[in-house]
């Protein structure tokens, strides 16, 4: 009888009821000739989508989301100088930011700027023109999906899509594309995302509900593989602290999802209505379920590239912030009482957009202190990714394509010169995606950075002014 190993070579531990959980680099476990010098690591890329464009300088605004000057970041200009940017909620991970303005979408979209902008953003490709119009869908792969297809394990060669907000806007998801017109689906549920992480998906239905409702978790089917391997001599006091952290969040996650997370017939409700009413009252509390979630599955090795999609962009979304209920975000990026050019102004339009983008700030902070929180045998998972903040458009007013904001955090093993602000010269984004994909390990057909993302008519290269080396 054939029966499978307690450690699968990927780094899976096998429990009871066949669930299987991905673990954290043990050093320990390691072949002996990759002891003997520091292997080379893995890298990561998860991408987080605000919609809306940001409160920065453009139609005779004021910029109110950029640090004042070129060069270096620190904690302390952000705390100082910049204390009223955006950027500053960001001020504790301030050697580890890149920030990048300068870049453009070259090309229109068919419908509205939302639709042509979020299809482009992680694709650098243009749009179809059929389906046209609002519906159209990108011409190629997204960059996401670029890496999961050339680094991925195996047996998991996509990348994990999530979303969270409302859908109810005729964009939906528009970020991961498997290639032309070739739309992948966000999952919404982070329940769902968690269980076809660790492998719980084919236990008997009584068990998962039982996790579900927090009267067993995942960690109780894996009790005693578990109890073996934190007792194994080959693991150091490193390696057994790592699975410690794992194992504590493993059910720090359930626990979150089974107090916080709305059932799934309520989601598909919410879901089904155009103003979405209730659901944007929890959307922060997913963006983060989401974000540990991806936390989680880098750090196990899942996959090495992630999306998390927040809202569509034109969906009716009210931020609750502080206890006040906002006017619909996508009516405070165009300053009026309307989703079109004509209608009564919002009182401090501009204000409160600066504000949503400081929760989003607030929100991608939340992901670098989880992705901090897993150590590897050189540093953290954070050390090892890039983490990129990024938008659908330049600013809402204009619905401009030009100077798209990116915020990196994350050096990706040392590749990205952080600590910076820079300006990358107004060039097509897709050289901000080739200097991330060389960031990960990717190369082009010679070896070198890679340069053929995105439509062939785009001047390939990269963005010098990212790479520290």
């Amino acid at each position: 009888m054939n029966r499978k190993p307690i450690i699968s070579r990927r780094g899976f531990l096998y429990g009871t009821g066949g669930v299987a959980v991905g673990l954290p680099f043990l050093e320990g476990l390691q072949p002996r000739k990759l002891r003997a010098a520091p292997p080379e690591r893995p890298r990561y890329a998860v991408f987080v989508r605000q919609a809306n464009g940001c409160a920065q300088a453009d139609n005779g605004e004021p910029e109110q989301f950029w640090p004042t000057n070129l060069g270096a970041v620190t904690s302390e200009s952000l705390t100082t100088t910049d204390k009223d940017r955006a950027v500053s909620e960001l001020a504790e991970f301030a050697d580890k930011l890149l920030l990048v303005r300068g870049t453009r979408f070259n090309f229109p979209g068919n419908g509205c700027g939302h639709s042509g902008g979020g299809n482009q953003v992680l694709t650098a490709q243009k749009v179809s023109d059929d389906p046209m119009g609002n519906e159209s869908l990108a011409m190629g792969e997204s960059v996401d999906n670029r890496i999961a297809r050339e680094l991925n394990p195996p047996s998991n060669p996509e990348p994990l899509a999530t979303y969270a907000g409302a859908m109810g806007g005729y964009i939906n998801e528009v970020l991961s594309y498997r290639g032309p017109k070739d739309l992948r689906a966000a999952d919404r549920n982070p329940w769902s995302v968690y269980t076809k992480m660790v492998g719980i998906t084919m236990l008997p239905e009584e068990v998962i509900k039982q996790i579900k409702a927090r009267r067993t978790s995942v960690n109780d089917l894996l009790k005693e593989q578990m109890s073996a391997l934190m007792s194994s001599p080959k693991l150091s006091k490193d390696d057994t602290d790592r699975l410690q952290l794992h194992y504590d969040a493993i059910r720090d996650i359930e626990v979150e999802l089974s107090c916080q997370l709305p059932p799934q017939e309520e989601l598909d409700a919410m879901a089904a209505q155009m103003d979405y009413s209730g659901q944007d009252d929890r959307m922060q509390t997913i963006v983060m379920m989401h974000m540990n979630l991806i936390a989680f599955a880098f750090a196990c090795d899942y996959t090495r590239a992630a999306t998390l999609q927040i809202g569509d962009g034109n969906d009716g979304t009210e931020y609750l912030i502080d206890g006040v209920k906002f006017p619909r975000y996508h009516q405070i990026s165009h300053r009026i009482y309307s989703d079109g050019s004509e209608g009564d102004p919002i009182p401090d339009a501009l204000g409160k957009h600066h504000r949503i983008d400081r929760e989003h700030a607030k929100m991608f902070a939340h992901l670098l202190k989880r992705l901090s929180m897993y150590t590897t045998d050189v540093g953290t998972i954070l050390d090892d990714s890039v983490a990129v903040w990024c938008n659908d458009l330049g600013a809402g007013v204009s619905h401009t394509y030009n100077n798209i904001p990116w915020v990196c955090a994350g050096s990706c093993g040392g590749f990205l010169k952080t600590g910076q602000y820079i300006d990358a010269g107004d060039v097509a984004h897709n050289k901000f995606h080739n200097t991330i994909l060389s960031a990960v390990g990717l190369t082009n057909m010679e070896g070198d950075f890679v340069d053929d993302f995105g439509d062939p008519e785009l001047e390939p290269g990269v963005i010098d002014g990212m790479i520290k080396v």
